[in-house]
């Protein structure tokens, strides 16, 4: 194995960061899990320490274990992008920085309808870049073209999992914290385009095209019951505040509400 890059360096460029992800993510998966984790926190140790590292030492596994209780957020045993960008100190943690600009998903949710401006359930490059300017100038971060154009590159390599050059909602989501995916909540209850036109006409009486707050609320909670999930009203409150950001004046039209629960947007 090729030695690690930049592991050493206190502070890290956004391509520096995708290397080193990608060095260690070795099957692309979107985790650094099993062996793949035990390498990265070897290297870790060995570049902060400048010494050798025995893995099978009982003292580096205890290690190992406390810098999973402090890192791995969602406790999955693993660790993703967002958690990994928590280790190393990056001069440009736009993931960070990303956070503190949108903290909750309905936030999240508001931003993301401002900038998919098509409706299209992607941002796409150019889009992306709208997105990331506002970020960074509220964050007052200096920046120039080249610069965001970089970055526009990096949140692209990083999360536009299957490469067409546009980030789906659910990819774009992955710049949440874990707590705060409420997609994540919903990944064993995506639809089919045929289950999901069946249950918007459903709720959609009129067929006027869009769904209200209450009529929402009802879609969630049959949701749930179809698929023998656990209604804890307290999440469905905050998931229903956080579909609604999507809504136009408390009017969720098909388009968004597909976003969030069919498995591809239909096009």
């Amino acid at each position: 194995m090729s030695s690690p890059p930049h592991l050493h360096l206190a502070e890290l460029t956004a391509s520096q960061f995708l290397d080193i992800w990608q060095h260690f993510d070795a099957d692309g998966n979107g985790y650094i899990e099993g062996k793949e984790l035990e390498n990265f926190f070897r290297e870790l140790e060995i570049a902060r320490r400048g010494a050798g590292v025995d893995p099978s030492n009982a003292n580096f596994k205890e290690k190992m274990k406390e810098f999973m209780q402090k890192f791995d957020k969602n406790a999955d045993g693993r660790i993703e992008m967002s958690e990994l960008a928590q280790i190393l100190p990056t001069e440009e943690n736009f993931l960070l920085c990303f956070r503190q600009f949108v903290g909750s998903s309905s936030e999240f949710m508001a931003a993301w309808r401002r900038y998919d401006t098509d409706r299209s359930g992607y941002i796409e490059a150019n889009e992306l870049k709208g997105f990331l300017s506002d970020l960074l100038k509220k964050a007052n971060r200096h920046y120039d073209d080249q610069k965001l154009h970089e970055y526009t590159q990096t949140i692209l390599k990083m999360f536009d999992l299957n490469g067409d050059g546009k980030l789906g909602l659910s990819e774009m989501a992955r710049l949440l914290p874990v707590q705060e995916n409420f997609l994540l909540k919903f990944q064993g209850i995506k639809l089919t385009s045929e289950q999901f036109n069946a249950i918007f006409a459903f709720y959609d009486k009129d067929g006027n095209g869009y769904i209200d707050e209450q009529e929402l609320d009802a879609l969630l909670k049959d949701l749930y019951e179809k698929n023998n999930k656990e209604i804890d009203v307290h999440n469905l409150t905050g998931y229903k505040k956080s579909i609604m950001a999507l809504s136009d004046g408390g009017k969720l039209y098909r388009k968004e509400l597909e976003i969030v629960l069919c498995r591809e947007p239909i096009l």
